[in-house]
């Protein structure tokens, strides 16, 4: 994407096209489903500590790691598969950064009933078990947070979760809004802003979001602050 915006040849094939938007799922379906992966860890890392390590082995990583993008590559292949079955006529000029399915839908003079049909199925079963399995995960870690019996245990635990609430927030709320909704409601201008903002800013919010309470970074921030460094 970041070729296309420097390029001085706005031009992209069709086959490259497909490619990059199967590339943007796969990865777009993998964060959404990490979020609710790492709100399960947090989960057994608070509810109890001792057995973390068992619990969430290696192999037990791996295997969450590879379901999830595997999800991911099973939806990729089936949007990708219909959308470029459709026809498109007329200007072929995508008003958009990148090739994603809003303004595919827009450019297609095909009926694009059956594409919107499937994209609220699956996006929404997606969503739907991503937003229940953190929910739930949040039931539990904040029934272990109360029987937490000091204030600094519970605070520490607190901590744990902000950075990862903050980036659900974050990227749930602008992916819901872009996709969630049918095609006459789009509106390319406001959307390329909406896409730019969680494939580009969210991605580079992120690494700060988790960074904050890294004991690390927070001393390093105490120490610069203390030499003068923040004005």
């Amino acid at each position: 994407m970041l070729v296309d915006i420097f390029s001085k040849n706005k031009s992209i094939p069709f086959l490259g096209c497909a490619l990059q938007f199967l590339t943007f799922c796969i990865f777009g379906d993998a964060e959404c489903l990490l979020l609710a992966v790492m709100a399960f860890d947090h989960y057994k890392a608070i509810s109890n500590p001792l057995r973390y390590a068992v619990d969430m082995s290696t192999k037990v990583r791996s295997l969450l790691m590879a379901g999830v993008y595997l999800i991911g590559l099973a939806d990729a292949l089936i949007h990708t598969t219909l959308t470029f079955h459709l026809c498109f006529c007329g200007s072929n000029e995508i008003n958009h950064f990148f090739c994603d399915l809003p303004p595919l839908y827009l450019l297609s003079c095909s009926d694009t009933q059956v594409n919107e049909l499937v994209l609220f199925t699956i996006f929404g079963f997606i969503e739907l078990s991503t937003i229940s399995g953190i929910l739930v995960s949040y039931c539990y870690i904040i029934s272990s947070v109360l029987k937490i019996r000091s204030a600094e245990g519970r605070l520490k635990a607190i901590s744990t979760c902000t950075s990862h609430l903050s980036a659900v927030a974050v990227f749930q709320g602008t992916v819901l809004f872009m996709y969630f909704r049918p095609s006459s409601s789009y509106s390319l201008d406001q959307d390329k802003m909406s896409s730019l903002f969680y494939t580009l800013v969210i991605p580079m919010l992120n690494p700060l979001i988790y960074s904050l309470r890294n004991k690390d970074v927070k001393e390093a921030c105490k120490n610069s602050e203390a030499k003068g460094g923040f004005k």
